[in-house]
């Protein structure tokens, strides 16, 4: 059986939507009755500071011309839900705030659309098979279709972010949580392969009018790219979309796991792409962040000189609230470095590091690495910060015991960290803010 694949050039608001979707078949046999739930990429959100949204977060043009397209059709019940993961896992304020922002509500008040905070809504508990179950948003599963609108990106571990990966804010905390496994097998990849298969249909348009390297939050390269994938079928919009950032889909663990369940193959074989030329649009978009050669250091605290500190490279265990903590980490420590070697400190992150024979003194970062290495031999002096999510002002005494004088102003305000990032789109206009809004 062959998929249709629709690629097309965003050039006009709601004309290029619409062509996307009807170029890949239509969303289908819709009608006035027809729950539809439509899921958006907001990976990240604060209300303290502008940040970087291009490439980041689902623009807000696009989900208002899918919802056009849907009262085209004569569809009453839409729900446009999203959970997003803030620095406290009970905060409503954040995405309560990202609605407004983002014109979500104008939505609702102009079409009469439903906004969920998917984490104040009830989940239902899913088998997904070799033991793996995970808690599913109720609105999600019981809708009729799902339309998916990731953004075209690369990610940190998964490779690529896109309609797969997008589903993953459709699950509960504790769920996106064990995802981030320490099993070898049954690991991030592994597990998020599963995410599309208790869902009903989902129709996947990929949001490419800007497009993110080193993925899949606001530290990334955004670039403008006005690109739109669509497909009825979630597989093989992801192979597109990673055709489209440089990935065969055979580089993509998470792709390979998931088309290995489906008996499908690695390739676009099975896939028919119309629209627009591949070979033309696609971009290679880096996914990872460089770190020396044995990963014992981000590049660019190497680059600075710094001497005396192991903080060895990110693995697929580290789940999203200590990978966001991560990045400001680094920047406070990268500032604080003033020529004078440290005094051989290892900084361990995630759910299976371990200690480095020799190191004098060793942060543990987090609840998971405290449990895991709390006895361990190796370890001459112990740092531990051991919350779930760490404590930033824990974070701060820690760096602080381990002789790296860190300001804590971004540790213990995080919020306002990403508007650091906004300097580098100063002046370049095609990066428009009006995308993330609705007039």
């Amino acid at each position: 059986m062959e998929h249709l694949v629709s690629l097309v050039r965003y050039e006009k608001p709601y004309e290029s939507v619409k062509k996307a979707i009807e170029l890949a078949g239509g969303f289908g046999e819709i009608n006035k009755n027809t729950k539809v739930f439509i899921k958006p990429n907001i990976v990240f959100w604060t209300k303290e500071t502008n940040f970087p949204k291009w490439g980041v977060i689902t623009s807000s043009r696009v989900i208002k011309d899918v919802v056009s397209v849907l009262k085209d059709f004569g569809v009453d019940d839409i729900t446009l839900g999203e959970g997003i993961v803030s620095n406290h896992i009970k905060d409503s304020a954040t995405p309560a705030h990202a609605f407004e922002t983002l014109g979500y509500n104008t939505l609702k008040k102009r079409f009469g659309l439903k906004v969920i905070n998917v984490f104040e809504h009830p989940f239902k508990k899913i088998q997904l098979g070799d033991g793996i179950a995970l808690n599913y948003n109720i609105h999600a599963l019981e809708s009729d279709m799902i339309i998916d609108l990731p953004v075209l990106k690369t990610h940190a571990q998964a490779v690529v972010s896109l309609g797969i990966k997008n589903l993953k804010g459709l699950i509960d905390v504790n769920s996106r949580k064990k995802c981030h496994s320490k099993d070898s097998v049954k690991d991030l990849n592994y597990t998020i392969a599963r995410l599309p298969e208790p869902l009903p249909p989902v129709f996947t348009l990929i949001d490419g009018i800007f497009s993110l390297e080193r993925g899949p939050g606001f530290d990334g390269k955004a670039h403008r790219s006005n690109i739109l994938v669509a497909s009825k079928d979630i597989y093989s919009a992801d192979k597109v979309g990673a055709k489209l950032l440089g990935y065969e889909p055979s580089d993509v663990p998470h792709l390979v796991h998931a088309l290995k369940r489906k008996n499908r193959v690695l390739t676009l074989q099975d896939t028919v792409v119309v629209g627009g030329s591949l070979k033309e649009l696609k971009s290679r978009h880096e996914y990872t962040f460089p770190y020396t050669k044995d990963n014992s250091l981000p590049l660019p605290l190497y680059r600075l000189g710094i001497k005396g500190l192991r903080y060895p490279k990110y693995d697929l265990t580290i789940c999203t609230y200590c990978s966001n903590l991560n990045g400001i980490i680094l920047y406070s420590i990268a500032r604080a470095w003033k020529g004078h070697e440290w005094d051989g400190v290892e900084i361990l992150t995630g759910k299976s590091m371990r200690p480095t024979l020799g190191m004098k003194k060793t942060v543990l970062l987090g609840k998971c690495m405290y449990s895991l290495n709390k006895n361990d031999p190796n370890i001459q002096e112990l740092i531990a910060v051991k919350g779930c999510p760490p404590d930033p002002e824990e974070i701060v005494d820690a760096l602080h015991k381990a002789g790296i004088p860190v300001d804590p102003t971004f540790i213990l305000r995080p919020d306002l960290f990403p508007g650091v990032f906004m300097a580098k789109y100063e002046g370049r206009p095609e990066f428009d803010e009006g995308f993330f809004r609705i007039s």
